[in-house]
């Protein structure tokens, strides 16, 4: 078995359960990472990130398994269980639909190193703009979430069709201009990758299927594990910080790493594809 491969496995691995739940991409980190590591062949590795993002998709079930057992048990009768599992549902379908007329158009044309680090940018000013205006919180938590901002965060969900937009920082985000607390958009984030990244991921791995070997279990399990791993791990470290800390610093990093991505794209200190 190639060592380095793994190696390398690790690594896009730790990236995806990282990045998976912050508001700073997993897409574009992968993409980038992917692209200078020289990791497999574009279509393998489409299916490889695929197949990990299952992994940090499984870390929120994890973390969270009490919280889901509730809300399944309870969805049966009205209350706040009924109305989180709705929640999620509404907010889970404008991107099930637009991702299945655009999302391999979007990938033709923007899956690449330059496009990833523009939408960095722009992404981390939208938080800069979002963190310095008044938010005035009308939803303290999860349970309290109406259908109808639950339906506007799954519009706000669609812009991370575009990759390098982030899918948590376009939902966290919007759940905030919609007066949800920090901690709440933070979560129902969470809630809402359950569904959006276990359809994406399973859908597309079924399509896929014909790139799948035997001979890369090996690879494909060390990834899933580590981005298991570091997903739990972030989604908790995340959860700690915004209780007594901003969004601010992920806008800066976003700001600052598509900055690096364009400056060595352009002039030519890194050979990135684009």
């Amino acid at each position: 078995m190639d060592l380095l491969l793994l190696f390398k496995s690790l690594i896009m691995g730790m990236v995806e359960g990282i990045t998976e739940f912050l508001p700073i991409s997993s897409t574009g980190h992968l993409i980038l990472t992917g692209d200078l590591l020289n990791f497999m062949s574009k279509d393998k590795r489409d299916v490889y990130e695929i197949f990990i993002q299952l992994g940090a998709m499984l870390a929120v079930v994890w973390e969270y398994r009490s919280k889901i057992g509730q809300t399944l048990a309870g969805a049966g009768k009205p209350g706040s269980e009924r109305n989180l599992l709705l929640a999620v549902v509404i907010a889970f379908i404008p991107a099930a639909i637009l991702g299945k007329l655009f999302n391999e158009k979007i990938k033709a044309v923007l899956f690449a190193p330059v496009p990833v680090a523009i939408a960095f940018i722009v992404g981390g000013l939208i938080i800069l703009w979002a963190e310095k205006r008044q938010h005035k919180i009308t939803t303290e938590t999860v349970d309290d979430l109406s259908l109808k901002d639950a339906l506007k965060i799954g519009f706000c969900q669609c812009l991370a069709l575009i990759p390098g937009t982030s899918r948590s920082g376009a939902t966290i985000i919007g759940g905030m201009f919609l007066g949800l607390k920090r901690t709440a958009a933070t979560e129902f984030s969470f809630f809402l990758g359950i569904p959006t990244l276990g359809a994406a991921s399973l859908y597309s791995l079924y399509k896929q299927r014909h790139l799948l070997e035997a001979g890369d279990a090996g690879v494909f399990a060390v990834g899933f594990v580590a981005s298991f791993v570091f997903a739990f791990i972030a989604v908790r470290a995340l959860l700690r910080f915004i209780s007594t800390h901003t969004f601010v610093s992920f806008a800066w990093y976003r700001i600052a790493f598509g900055l690096v991505v364009l400056g060595t794209a352009y002039s030519g200190l890194v050979s990135w594809s684009v």
